[in-house]
């Protein structure tokens, strides 16, 4: 039987000079036309808009939700496969001899930063709240909400939508740009990662197409990030006594709230996507990743530790025995108004949602590990890429969030974190904990730390776009396009927020992520086809990597 050589050359034509000087131009001027459509539109006829958007939106979740569920399940499942499968699992992405460039704390740091954390500051205390107060068990009379015996399902739901499922999306994306750009050596960008699939046909069209829809899945992906974001830091800068001018009469960002927040966040974010990946974003997620472990610490130590340590423990186990289950269970509505359809509103209001949230990430995510990855063996980066984050945020979840529920159970928070807005209900919890003084501190503290995860994302996701808008060139260049970037993240966020508030970010970035989750399915077959090849290439003696076609 003949086994052809593995494709290590995919030509992708660049501009010579100019301004889009080594810039892919079809896929750049076609990102930036797509993205500044979509800003001047929301802005022009922000009603039409929001009509359009919302219906698009109820269509995608009546039609597609059963969709998403089966695709992050599939996810997990050929994560953990490739990781047990012993021809996959002891690769090196890379040669043989190459070892990691960043220690575990910066890879972790930088990966978890990058990929989930600004959503901590949000989630951990908000999320378990809400499914502390309804979800699939109490909806299904299974359980009471608000009550006691509701807790372990409040945590199984929210580990369900933050922990595996989350991380193996972001693991599938950047194991297979990192496997093809540093075994092949392809280009870094997401048209390689389907060469074993479609070959040469991706240096035209076809591969553009793919680049483009991964750009405005990366930019909408953030931006419902960065909305989270700005809602919280305005509610932090208000807390701390310096931002009551940026809140509406409803206790939320206003227009020169968000204005002020965007301008700040995306200000510094682009002045550290200049200085590149090895100085501002490495050195920002070491100093947010230290304040992470301080404010985590403190929460164990004078949070609710017992009740946390409880949620933690029994909350995990309760999950990764329902996981099955939750991975492929889809709830569908009868028209009747009743439980079915309850829980296919709830299905679709968190699960749907979050999964596609974390589809759209993941060409970001994806990317960046991959940037920071090389060196690592398959086995290594699955597990250090899906289950150690998914454990980190396990640990947020239960500290942070079991700390609100059992001080409101016990009445010591007489309903004073409950009722807060949703980027509030941390400053709420930390201020009750310490008093004014040292809540006032713990406040400055928590916008710091959230200021740094929010640059973070923000300026990883302009280098990324640069990456692929440059045919996954990673050299600091085009400071120009960074600049153009980091103001078009800025403008969507502004414009959809202003448009619809966050509902607006969200039905955009469901619309935007369901393209990019067929490339991601395909990555998934690509992957797996190109790893069995190299095995029946090895066996017979044949090159697998660039380096080795080059010396045979």
């Amino acid at each position: 039987m003949s086994i052809e050589p593995p494709v290590t050359e995919l030509p992708i034509k660049t501009a010579e000079k100019g301004f889009y000087s080594g810039f892919s131009v079809d896929v750049t001027v076609t990102s930036k036309l797509a993205v500044g459509g979509l800003v001047i539109w929301a802005v022009a006829f922000p009603e039409q808009a929001g009509t359009v958007l919302a219906g698009f939106n109820k269509f995608i979740l009546a039609n597609f939700a059963s969709w998403y569920i089966y695709v992050m399940a599939s996810f997990v499942l050929v994560c953990l496969g490739l990781a047990l499968w012993p021809a996959a699992g002891r690769l090196r992405l890379g040669h043989d001899g190459d070892r990691p460039e960043f220690s575990n704390f910066s890879w972790f740091s930088m990966m978890f930063g990058a990929g989930i954390g600004v959503g901590m500051l949000t989630w951990a205390v908000a999320e378990p709240v809400y499914h502390f107060k309804n979800n699939p068990d109490v909806i299904q009379g299974l359980a009471t909400g608000s009550s006691a015996d509701n807790v372990m399902n409040a945590y199984k739901w929210s580990y369900l939508h933050w922990g595996f499922s989350a991380w193996a999306s972001y693991a599938i994306a950047g194991l297979a740009l990192a496997f093809f750009s540093y075994r092949r050596g392809l280009p870094l960008t997401i048209r390689s990662s389907l060469t074993p699939l479609f070959g040469s046909r991706l240096s035209g069209p076809l591969g553009h197409v793919v680049d483009i829809v991964a750009v405005i899945a990366t930019i909408l992906g953030v931006a419902q990030t960065l909305g989270f974001g700005v809602e919280q830091f305005v509610a932090g800068m208000s807390r701390i006594g310096i931002g009551g001018w940026l809140l509406n009469e409803a206790g939320t960002a206003s227009t020169t709230g968000i204005i002020f927040a965007l301008l700040i966040i995306m200000g510094a974010s682009t002045l550290s996507a200049l200085s590149g990946v090895g100085k501002g974003i490495k050195w920002l997620s070491n100093l947010n990743m230290g304040l992470s472990i301080f404010l985590l610490g403190f929460l164990m130590l004078f949070g609710s530790t017992w009740f946390g340590i409880t949620a933690l423990f029994q909350g995990t186990y309760e999950y990764v025995l329902a996981l099955p289950g939750m991975l492929f269970d889809v709830f569908r509505g009868d028209g009747t108004g009743g439980v079915a359809d309850k829980l296919e509103g709830w299905q679709g209001g968190w699960t749907v949602f979050y999964w596609a949230w974390w589809v759209a990430f993941a060409p970001f995510v994806g990317l960046f590990l991959a940037r920071i990855s090389r060196g690592r063996t398959i086995r290594e980066f699955v597990l250090g890429a899906m289950i150690v984050p998914a454990i980190m945020c396990f640990v947020w979840f239960s500290f942070a969030g079991g700390t609100a529920i059992e001080m409101e159970m016990s009445g010591v928070a007489n309903g004073a974190i409950f009722s807060a807005t949703d980027g509030d209900k941390i400053f709420a919890m930390t201020g009750l904990i310490l008093g004014d003084v040292l809540g006032w501190a713990m406040a400055v503290i928590i916008v710091i730390l959230l200021m740094t995860y929010l640059v973070t994302s923000a300026d990883s996701a302009v280098l990324i776009v640069n990456t692929i808008n440059a045919a996954g060139d990673e050299g600091p260049k085009a400071r120009p396009h960074i600049i153009f970037w980091g103001s078009a993240l800025g403008l969507v966020v502004a414009a959809l927020l202003l448009v619809g508030g966050l509902k607006a970010i969200q039905t955009a970035m469901v619309i935007g992520a369901l393209p990019f989750s067929l490339v991601m399915v395909l990555m998934c077959v690509a992957l797996i086809k190109a790893i069995y090849r190299d095995s029946k290439r090895a066996a017979h003696g044949l090159p697998t990597t660039m380096a080795e076609n080059t010396d045979a």
